[in-house]
């Protein structure tokens, strides 16, 4: 089963990537620096929705 934070974590890593990629592309280091934030605050959330599943179990 997955839960909302699983789904909302790895929507967010995608999307960071793809920030991260662009800001590499236009030579942004701006836009590389929220995209590789926004990846780490989608391992975070997709890594605690894990945690969640495996407790409820």
């Amino acid at each position: 089963m997955v839960n909302k934070d699983q789904v909302k974590g790895a929507a967010k890593q995608v999307k960071g990537s793809a920030k991260e990629t662009a800001g590499e592309m236009t030579d942004s280091k701006k836009t590389q620096a929220k995209g590789a934030a926004e990846k780490a605050a989608g391992k975070a959330q997709k890594s605690y929705g894990d945690a969640k599943e495996k407790i409820k179990g």
